[in-house]
C-alpha cells in the first residue's frame, strides 16, 4: 500500500494544477516586436482529496515552481500574434496516512516544459509602437495553442517523476473587451492528452510495460481587471475545469473525474521603462478530485521593444 500511495499521490501533484494556472489579460495584444523575459516564483500548499478512490487521509502537498520565461510578438498575416516559451522546475514535498501507515515523500527537478502559440482574429491588427499607442481596445477575439512537450525528468522504472512523458495540447478560444479602465477577459479550451508509453513499468514491482491515458479536460477562464494608470492594473480571476479521467492499462477509474473550480486575484505593478512585477493568489473554490492548493506567485519581467536598450 505504500507503493500504490506513492504513485497516485504523485501522479496527480503538480502537473494538473499547472495545466489549470490562471492568466488574466492573456489575449490582450501588444506592438509588434515586443520581448519579455519573466521570472516567476510560485508557492503552493494545501490538500489532495482523492474522493474515495483511496483509502489515503491527511493527504498534503507544499511544492514551490521556479519558471523562467520568454515571449515575441509578431505579424501573422496581418494579425497580432505571439509565441510564449517558459521551462520550470519544482522542489516539493508530499505527506500522507495510507491504512495507518503515514508516509512522505521530497523530489525535486525539471518538469514539462510549455509552448503557446496565440494569434489576434478580430480587433488586434499587428501595428507598430508608434500606431499601436493611438489604437484604443474594443472587442478582441483570439485563439492559441499551448503545448507542454514531454522534457521533464521522468524514468520509467520509478514511481516519482516531475516529467509525465507524454504531450499535452490546448486549443482554446479567447474574448477580451475593454469598457474605459475596465476590462473583461473570457476563455474556453480543452486539454488533450497523448499516453504515457511506459507508466512505472520494467522494476521489480512490474516487470512488464503498463501503459497510462487520460480523457480530455474541459477548462473555462474568467478575469475582471482595471487599469489604475498605465501597466498599474489589478484583475479578480476565476476558472472551473471538468473531465480527465485517468486509464492504466484500458481499466478506467470513474472516481478520477475532476470538476474543480478556482478564484483569485493578481496585481500588476510597473517598476521602471522596461521592469514590471506582478502578484498573484488563488485558492480552491471547489475540488472533486486532486490538490485543493493555495497558491501564491511572484514575477519579475524585463520587457523591450526590438533590441534592448
Amino acid at each position: 500500500m505504500r507503493v500504490l500511495f506513492i504513485t497516485i499521490l504523485a501522479g496527480m501533484s503538480i502537473c494538473s494544477c499547472r495545466a489549470q494556472d490562471l492568466a488574466p489579460r492573456a489575449y490582450i495584444i501588444t506592438p509588434l516586436h515586443s520581448n519579455a523575459i519573466t521570472l516567476t516564483w510560485s508557492f503552493y500548499h494545501g490538500s489532495i482529496d482523492y474522493n474515495g478512490a483511496l483509502p489515503i487521509s491527511g493527504a498534503t502537498g507544499t511544492y514551490s515552481v521556479p519558471i523562467l520565461s520568454y515571449y515575441h510578438s509578431f505579424s501573422f498575416f496581418g494579425r497580432s500574434a505571439n509565441v510564449l516559451a517558459s521551462l520550470p522546475y519544482a522542489v516539493g514535498n508530499f505527506h500522507g496516512t495510507a491504512f495507518g501507515a503515514e508516509n512522505h515523500l521530497y523530489r525535486s527537478g525539471l518538469l514539462d516544459s510549455v509552448f503557446r502559440f496565440s494569434v489576434n482574429l478580430k480587433g488586434g491588427p499587428a501595428m507598430p509602437v508608434e500606431q499601436f499607442v493611438k489604437w484604443r481596445q474594443k472587442v478582441l477575439l483570439g485563439a492559441s495553442l499551448k503545448v507542454m512537450a514531454p522534457t521533464g525528468q521522468y524514468d520509467p522504472t520509478k514511481l516519482i517523476n516531475w516529467g509525465t512523458n507524454r504531450w499535452s495540447f490546448k486549443p482554446e478560444f479567447g474574448y477580451s473587451e475593454r469598457w474605459g479602465k475596465w476590462v473583461l477577459d473570457g476563455h474556453l479550451g480543452v486539454w488533450f492528452f497523448t499516453t504515457n508509453p511506459e507508466f512505472w513499468s520494467h522494476n521489480i514491482y512490474y516487470s512488464g510495460t503498463r501503459f497510462q491515458s487520460q480523457d480530455p479536460i474541459g477548462a473555462l477562464e474568467g478575469h475582471l481587471s482595471y487599469d489604475v494608470k498605465l501597466r498599474l492594473w489589478f484583475s479578480l480571476d476565476g476558472n472551473f475545469w471538468f473531465g480527465g479521467k485517468t486509464s492504466v492499462n484500458g481499466v478506467q477509474n470513474p472516481l478520477s473525474r475532476q470538476a474543480n473550480s478556482r478564484i483569485g486575484g493578481t496585481v500588476a505593478v510597473p517598476m521602471s521603462k522596461h521592469q514590471s512585477l506582478k502578484f498573484s493568489y488563488s485558492d480552491g473554490t471547489y475540488i472533486r478530485f486532486g490538490g485543493n492548493y493555495q497558491n501564491f506567485s511572484v514575477a519579475w519581467q524585463y520587457s523591450w521593444l526590438g533590441r534592448p536598450n
